[in-house]
């Protein structure tokens, strides 16, 4: 296969074939200064692939024993760019069937992973249950379950999905618990509703979290 491909173009004005007089031309080749319909370049058995996918075009392109570059000329940055390619039409399927494959293998590894990261959800949030329960003894289980799942919950960005939380620091996992007593056993997002400065509220509210967080400890 040739390292300079052959070059066909979409032309910007109406021209017609220098042989057969077909026209006006979609696309053309250039011999001699002279434009040539596909058929009349012995290049109109080819298919196009527009540009977009660059594994097709590359497989494509590797399977076809005869193929061309197809451009178009850019007025305005002056100069010519890729717009396709022409291939052999066998050739393309291969190369679709391949990617079809390709796209079967992945998505069953996105299938495979996300299994994985559920089991992996699965682990962590129920050794996050038993570390809060280590913690606060007196914390009923299915809250400290609670905690757990809101806290762990992937992409939330919440104190279980950091560094700390997933290994279980004993500060992460009582900023999760605190955070929990806060907006469920306190008037906390109430006082927000009402205007109260988050600070403000948050002061307001410190010695109550501290009363549960001390009952559960015992």
């Amino acid at each position: 296969m040739s390292s300079c491909p052959l070059v066909v173009i979409e032309p910007l004005k109406r021209r017609h074939c220098a042989e057969c007089r077909g026209g006006p031309l979609a696309r053309l080749v250039l011999e001699f200064h002279a434009p040539l319909c596909l058929d009349c370049a012995d290049l109109g058995h080819l298919v196009y692939l527009a540009r977009g996918d660059a594994a097709l075009t590359r497989r494509a392109r590797e399977a076809s024993g005869l193929w061309a570059v197809v451009v178009r000329h850019n007025r305005r940055r002056t100069r010519y760019e890729r717009q396709g390619i022409l291939v052999e039409e066998a050739a393309l399927a291969r190369a679709e069937a391949a990617c079809l494959a390709d796209a079967e293998a992945r998505a069953r590894r996105r299938a495979r992973d996300a299994a994985r990261r559920a089991a992996e959800d699965v682990r962590f949030r129920a050794a996050l249950a038993d570390e809060i329960l280590r913690l606060f003894p007196g914390c009923p289980p299915e809250r400290a379950s609670g905690i757990a799942a809101h806290a762990a919950e992937r992409g939330s960005g919440r104190v279980g999905r950091t560094a700390a939380g997933r290994a279980l620091d004993q500060g992460a996992v009582t900023a999760a618990v605190r955070a929990s007593v806060r907006h469920v056993d306190t008037e906390y997002d109430a006082l927000l509703m009402r205007g109260v400065p988050r600070r403000q509220a948050r002061t307001r509210v410190a010695p109550a979290i501290e009363a549960v967080l001390e009952a559960w400890r015992r």
